[in-house]
């Protein structure tokens, strides 16, 4: 249900747009309409930019493994290495979807290897989840290294798996409207910082 209601309302998403926009203009005064559209409006941009950067963070995983799963000779690389970047944008679960399969398909051929698989595969995820992913996905919702993993984890800690989804486009959210604030009321007190 949820995934025919969400196809439903992207297909008639001018349509709500517009009656939000008059329920709005209809029961809040106009100035604060105007703020919560510009929220909105900074909301689905950033939304927007996280979605890419993850797309684009789950390809530089990808081509991570493979350079990795080619130079240790490992079978399977190209698959295992798809299937890597594929999962990875499945939070927490992802990683280990692709780690079993690849464990299951390298030791199918050697037993020995899909053992070294697995440590290989923590060291790539390990590089990733800690140096990469933050630079990229950070970078694209514009927040820094240490605010991105500290999203991600408060969120993740406060809500789960759907905290670590949207924790980090919240965050910079709430990033950009405090920034906005705090600089506005620098430029009224006329201070050069």
């Amino acid at each position: 249900m949820a995934l025919i209601f969400s196809v439903y309302m992207l297909t008639q998403k001018e349509i709500l747009i517009t009656g939000l926009k008059k329920l709005l203009y209809a029961f809040i005064k106009e100035k604060y309409v105007e703020k919560i559209l510009e929220v909105g409006k900074l909301t689905n941009t950033t939304f927007n930019k996280f979605i890419s950067g993850q797309c684009l963070e789950a390809i530089v995983l990808g081509c991570l493994m493979f350079i990795t799963l080619t130079i240790f000779r490992f079978p399977y690389a190209l698959i295992i290495s798809v299937l890597t970047a594929v999962t990875a944008l499945i939070p927490i679960f992802g990683a280990l979807i692709a780690m079993a399969v690849g464990i299951i398909l390298i030791g199918i051929i050697n037993p020995v290897q899909a053992l070294l698989f697995i440590v290989a595969f923590q060291i790539v995820q390990q590089i990733e989840g800690n140096f990469i992913y933050p630079r990229v996905v950070g970078k694209s919702v514009g927040l820094s290294p240490m605010w991105t993993l500290l999203a991600i984890t408060v969120g993740g800690n406060l809500f789960g798996i759907i905290g670590m989804l949207v924790g980090l486009p919240l965050a910079s959210v709430v990033y950009s409207l405090i920034k906005t604030f705090v600089n506005n009321k620098i430029s009224e007190k006329q201070l050069n910082i």
